[in-house]
């Protein structure tokens, strides 16, 4: 929920319908609540399953179940939940999330 200065009925807020909305914050600030990040923190992060690199991630995308990390590995664009089973860590300052994603995510199954 979203309170705006100024704006004082609905056919107001209707028209800030697709409208963007900028929030000045500090770049190297942390979310007051733990296990929490700023888009502009996890993008560019690499992403790893143990010791091995399986790309970088390239955007965020919120979804209403679940945010998804969206992973560039090769020419492929990878969705990986974004859940504490599959990422368990995340380490801005190392420039790392490790993660433990289902066989078959980040590559094909041999039948």
């Amino acid at each position: 929920m979203i309170f705006l200065e100024g704006v004082t009925d609905r056919t107001i807020a209707e028209t800030l319908i697709r409208a963007i909305l900028l929030v000045q914050a500090d770049a190297e600030e942390l979310p007051k609540e733990a296990d929490a990040w700023y888009d502009h923190q996890l993008v560019g992060l690499k992403a790893y399953r143990a010791d091995q690199e399986l790309g970088e991630i390239i955007r965020v995308e919120h979804f209403p179940a679940q945010d998804l990390l969206v992973v560039k590995a090769g020419e492929n664009e990878v969705l990986v939940p974004f859940v504490k089973a599959i990422v368990p860590e995340v380490d801005v300052k190392a420039g790392r999330v490790v993660m433990t994603p289902p066989l078959g995510l980040f590559e094909e199954i041999e039948e």
